[in-house]
């Protein structure tokens, strides 16, 4: 057993408490680890590796939470961030655990999230956020009722108006080869690649057109 002789709070970070066994010092605790603690408290040597564990766990939870704070996150994109910082399996289940039963994980959210962004600012075929989410370790079951909803057509037409404005001076067949590959390189389908570029081409002709055959008001 080990005697606690004095609990300090850290200079350099005032959330954090030393710990000070029979005099001398012993180890570091975040604040809410050593909150039960008191000075004259015995504690045995399971006693001791429960706290340093509970610590652990504590700064494993702050990591996720400054991660997730950034934009939400896929339980496994936390849980591939906590194994990068060399967390053990133990103090990374009970961090997802913790913060999915907060509903600070929540991997349904997230999908609907990420699918909302891409439609928002990078639309994507439903078959590349399949992907994308497939690589963010969200499980099928959740990606299918995130994408299922998705229209296709509404998003390669989206995705063709921010990319297209390039290539507009470019001759017809050049232009479609060009809109093509892009639509085909975000997983659009052939018919729906056919359907936007053809779309695509007449809206800027009739563009040109109207230009053409503007009024001239001060002639009249």
């Amino acid at each position: 057993m080990a005697t606690i002789t004095a609990l300090t709070a850290q200079k350099r970070n005032k959330e954090r408490v030393n710990i000070f066994l029979d005099g001398a010092f012993a180890f570091g605790l975040s604040a809410v680890a050593a909150m039960n603690l008191r000075q004259g408290q015995e504690l045995s040597g399971a006693e001791i590796a429960a706290l340093k564990e509970l610590d652990e766990a504590e700064k494993a939870k702050k990591i996720s939470l400054g991660l997730i704070s950034r934009r939400p996150r896929s339980a496994a994109e936390v849980e591939r961030h906590l194994r990068k910082k060399q967390y053990d399996d133990l103090i990374i289940e009970k961090v997802i655990d913790r913060l999915t039963s907060v509903d600070l994980l929540n991997d349904a959210d997230f999908a609907g999230y990420w699918v909302e962004q891409r439609e928002t600012f990078k639309p994507r075929s439903r078959l590349a956020l399949r992907q994308e989410l497939m690589q963010k370790g969200v499980s099928r079951t959740i990606i299918d009722a995130a994408v299922n909803e998705v229209d296709e057509r509404a998003a390669a037409r989206h995705a063709a108006a921010k990319q297209s404005r390039r290539w507009t001076h470019l001759p017809e067949d050049e232009y479609r080869a060009k809109l093509g590959r892009y639509l085909q390189r975000l997983g659009f389908p052939y018919d729906i690649i056919r359907e936007t570029t053809n779309s695509s081409w007449q809206t800027i002709n009739e563009g040109e057109a109207l230009q053409g055959y503007w009024p001239d008001i001060e002639g009249e």
